[in-house]
């Protein structure tokens, strides 16, 4: 089925990296210290996939909607200070890599598939994570973050990673967890792969037609190999 495209994409949380652990550990940390109330995992873990901002005001408002809230501006960052800081320092502490990432990524390598990744973390956390997890060597490019100026569901960062490879996006594949890999691929007019184990945050992922709903990442190979 994706066997004549050229570059694979991936997602980092929830598709590579379980790292909702300790974004919850963090969160948590950052309420704590504001006096706030905590989440279990299982809440925090649903609003998790837009990027550290939303991340945060969504914590601070106790629920996934927060755009009819008003937030100061210097109390959100002072949140975002404590949180970011928090995280940086407790990156892989509760993080791990999912069944058969390596397995993956090694074979698709083998068959000389480029591949890349494209996350909403923090630029400034990827590299690290990616290295501890010795992942990092498999992606001609990453970029997460801050590397452009939106973030997904937006297709900046997945047309700007084409755009630096010079592949096309008839040639490349979006592979991810959430509404907003596949909503960016589709604006970007790259097939998609929704994996249904991650954060899709209850989402239907047969609503929004990927071009392919998998249970297991390793069932990719199927697809490619």
């Amino acid at each position: 089925m994706f066997k004549d495209k050229k570059l694979i994409i991936f997602d980092m949380d929830g598709t590579l990296i379980d790292s909702a652990p300790s974004l919850a550990f963090a969160i948590n940390f950052m309420l704590q210290e504001l006096n706030l109330k905590t989440f279990p995992q299982s809440v925090v873990t649903n609003w998790v996939g837009h990027g550290a901002d939303i991340l945060v005001k969504r914590a601070l408002v106790g629920k996934k909607d927060f755009e009819n809230i008003d937030i100061p501006e210097d109390y959100f960052n002072k949140a975002k200070t404590i949180f970011l800081d928090f995280y940086g320092k407790n990156l892989n502490a509760k993080t791990t890599l999912y069944p058969n990432v390596i397995e993956v990524l090694t074979k698709l390598e083998s068959k000389n598939y480029i591949l890349a990744l494209a996350t909403n973390k923090p630029i400034e956390f990827v590299g690290s994570m990616l290295k501890e997890f010795n992942i990092e060597h498999f992606f001609k490019i990453y970029l997460g973050g801050g590397s452009v100026s939106t973030k997904k569901p937006d297709p900046e960062i997945l047309l700007t990673i084409v755009e630096k490879l010079k592949i096309s996006a008839q040639d490349s594949v979006m592979v991810g967890d959430s509404s907003s890999d596949i909503l960016a691929a589709k604006d970007a007019n790259i097939d998609s792969i929704a994996l249904t184990y991650g954060y899709n945050q209850g989402v239907d992922l047969k609503e929004l037609k990927p071009n392919l709903i998998l249970n297991n990442l390793i069932d990719i190979n199927n697809y490619f190999l």
